[in-house]
């Protein structure tokens, strides 16, 4: 029982004793005392003063009298006015702690069929990079919220939305081919998703060279460069194949993808905690192109002269937003609409 409870129904009985007045304690609801009193419950007197026959002080004063005499849980009292400071007794404290401490599964709320049902993502990786300290943030306060809200009697579905395909994760695969000299996780000694991370790196490296070089030679402005990049081409026409379902190229990113899934999995396992749900962008890109689709054909979206499509969100305070690259293939919007 709270201690709101046991205070209300103790005054209660006070009042019964005291005046032959029947107060119900669920008409009794003590509030926290104001910090500028001493007390940790306050209960307003008013009420019982009609039967006591006498001031809201004297009345105060003889419940409190009272609580300090018949209620263990109530060490003194104060009155200010028609208000009953009540300081509660410290030992209770600890009855309380005790009582938690040997109660299994104390606070917690069982779940039934009819309990709200909620769903919480958190992590949600790239599988062209390990796992890092923000993604650790992003996890802990998931599992955590996840926890409290099933405490709470809640239905909950842990999930998990992860990035498996898009122009990083071909940048990852393209430099593996090309300077991954057949290395795995095994061979290097190392997580799967610490090691296709190394190879994403390694690309954005000889990209910069390479667009270095090209401004330099053909003194190109920067984005003229990083159009220009034959290593930047590569990668979108392997983005092109990975998108036609080019079994090749399918094959290295399920078998890249395999490698990370299993670091991740390392480190989940490490830190405690799971999913019940995982989602794949790979399986959501292509609804989300639907959608877009559908937009484009209702003047939702428009194209712009390079075959682009994008969606003005002025009206919304926003900008205009990129739906679907010139080439046809899908940018993170498309797919978050799919989800």
């Amino acid at each position: 029982m709270s201690i709101d409870s046991i205070i209300a129904q103790a005054v209660a009985k006070a009042v019964k004793q005291l005046y032959g007045f029947d107060a119900a304690p669920g008409s009794i609801i003590p509030a926290p005392t104001r910090k500028e009193f001493e007390g940790n419950l306050t209960v307003m007197v008013f009420p019982f003063v009609k039967a006591a026959r006498k001031s809201p002080e004297q009345t105060g004063a003889e419940i409190g009298q009272w609580l300090v005499d018949n209620e263990p849980a109530v060490d003194r009292f104060n009155v200010i006015k028609g208000f009953l400071n009540i300081v509660i007794e410290p030992a209770f404290w600890s009855t309380v702690l005790e009582h938690i401490a040997a109660t299994p599964r104390y606070g917690i709320k069982e779940a039934t069929p009819e309990s709200p049902l909620v769903m919480v993502e958190y992590s949600s990786p790239n599988t062209n990079k390990p796992l890092h300290l923000g993604h650790l943030r992003n996890i802990l306060l998931g599992w955590s919220i996840s926890q409290i809200l099933a405490a709470c009697g809640n239905r909950v579905v842990k999930t998990n939305i992860v990035n498996d395909r898009g122009i990083h994760i071909c940048k990852s695969m393209l430099a593996w081919q090309k300077w991954g000299e057949g290395v795995t996780p095994e061979k290097a000694g190392k997580k799967g998703d610490h090691l296709i991370g190394d190879f994403y790196v390694l690309f954005d490296k000889h990209f910069k060279a390479e667009v270095a070089q090209l401004m330099e030679q053909k003194q190109m402005t920067k984005e003229e460069a990083e159009a220009a990049s034959p290593l930047m081409q590569e990668a979108r026409a392997m983005l092109r194949r990975w998108e036609a379902k080019d079994p090749e190229v399918r094959g290295l990113w399920e078998m890249m993808n395999r490698w990370v899934y299993d670091g991740f999995d390392q480190t989940y396992d490490r830190m405690g905690v799971g999913f019940d749900k995982i989602y794949y962008e790979s399986q959501t890109y292509l609804e989300g192109k639907e959608k877009v689709l559908e937009g484009l054909a209702d003047g939702k979206m428009y194209r712009k002269e390079d075959g682009s499509v994008w969606a003005d969100l002025t009206d919304q305070g926003l900008d205009h937003k990129l739906l679907l690259r010139s080439d046809g293939t899908s940018v993170y919007m498309t797919q978050d609409i799919g989800t």
